[in-house]
């Protein structure tokens, strides 16, 4: 048999070459990963500062303004009632209708008083000429006794009958004049320009029998009133304004006022105001208010909501910013500014009113210091940006 030993070690150098060929490629591998991360590492450049929109605060003289909302009223608003008793005879009007000073909206069974009228006219003609006839007879009864032809009792008694016929002719005009109103009622006229509502009676009703009867209401739309309340601290900031300014009641009753409706823009509606109550509400801390607005083309109705605004006075050089710009957290409302080094900074402010897209910025916010305006989940404070400068557009006047 021939020896197997040569064949058996040219196998085992055989598969000890493949194996240290095996390592070096897998240590080959593994130096070139350890390279090629090396060099990932070397060749890593920080992302640029994040770009943001900044601007500089506008500055702009703003009004200052006290809101409320309050709701409106009539300047006058009256119950039609019948005050003579009679049958229902006529309606000169149709429901909802506006009519004018003095137009006659009802008529109740006019012929009845015009005859007791011309029954109390009588009356007093007779009564006027027993007075022209008592006055006569004591003319001569005076005359009489001058001359001692009557006795001084016969002159008493014609006094007595000349002051009872002026007594009765008194009585007579008096009862003349009762005639005359109750005659006047039965044309109910409109004691205002306005708008009457439904009539409550119908014709041929017996209306005013027992009480005054109610036949319609009569509704003043202009000019119209606008009630509304001034919380206490408002009041002792107005009142210590006027005193500031040397302001009287009068010249407080002169200042503007303007109201918009709930589904208006801005504050269209333009009046003064015309009463302010002496008196705090101690239930609710307030006072009451009132103004009075032109309402010709009857677009306020009573009732209404409104929201009302009155000009105080004028803060120069305001400092205002977008509105969207600002932020909240617990503390309160704060901006974002970017400093000289390009960091972000936040900014506590005491924010004022509205003005269009603008907020006022009472305190906390320089005019020089950049605010960012856009791009704010970008704005980290502590971290740096890449500022943009931007105009901040100026506010649009207050829509009228």
């Amino acid at each position: 048999m021939k020896p197997a030993c040569p064949t058996s070690f040219t196998a085992l150098f055989a598969s000890v070459d493949r194996r240290a060929h095996r390592a070096s490629r897998a240590l080959l591998a593994i130096s070139a990963f350890i390279a090629l991360t090396a060099c990932e590492q070397n060749s890593f450049v920080a992302p640029p500062p994040a770009k943001v929109d900044v601007g500089l605060p506008v500055q702009r003289t703003v009004t200052r303004y006290l809101t409320a909302t309050g709701n409106t009223a009539p300047v006058n608003n009256v119950d039609l009632v019948a005050r003579v008793q009679g049958f229902l005879q006529s309606i000169s009007y149709q429901d909802g209708a506006f009519v004018k000073q003095g137009t006659t909206l009802f008529t109740i069974e006019p012929e009845t008083y015009k005859l007791k009228l011309e029954q109390a006219q009588a009356a007093e003609a007779g009564a006027q000429a027993s007075l022209k006839q008592a006055e006569a007879d004591f003319k001569r009864q005076s005359d009489l006794v001058t001359r001692q032809i009557v006795s001084q009792a016969t002159l008493e008694q014609s006094t007595s009958s000349r002051d009872n016929a002026q007594a009765n002719l008194q009585q007579a005009q008096v009862n003349t004049k009762i005639a005359e109103v109750n005659y006047s009622y039965t044309n109910v006229a409109a004691p205002f320009d306005g708008i009457v509502s439904a009539r409550l009676v119908s014709i041929g009703e017996l209306v005013g029998a027992s009480s005054p009867t109610q036949l319609a209401t009569i509704v003043q739309l202009n000019p119209i009133y606008v009630n509304f309340n001034v919380n206490e601290q408002d009041v002792l900031r107005i009142r210590a304004f006027a005193a500031q300014k040397g302001l009287t009641p009068k010249d407080l009753k002169e200042t503007p006022i303007e109201v918009g409706l709930q589904t208006e823009s801005g504050y269209p509606h333009k009046g003064k105001l015309d009463y302010a109550a002496p008196t705090i509400n101690q239930a609710t801390g307030t006072l009451a208010v009132r103004g009075i607005l032109s309402n010709t083309d009857r677009v306020l109705l009573p009732g209404y909501y409104v929201r009302v605004r009155v000009p105080l006075d004028q803060q120069k050089d305001a400092l205002l910013v977008p509105d969207v710009a600002l932020g909240s957290d617990q503390a309160g409302r704060y901006v974002l500014v970017v400093n000289s080094e390009n960091v972000v900074e936040q900014r506590k402010v005491q924010t004022g009113p509205l003005e269009g897209d603008l907020r006022v910025i009472e305190s906390g916010l320089k005019p020089d210091e950049r605010v960012v305006i856009a791009g704010l989940l970008r704005a980290i404070p502590g971290q740096k940006v890449d500022p943009q400068l931007q105009k901040i557009e100026q506010p649009r006047a207050s829509a009228n």
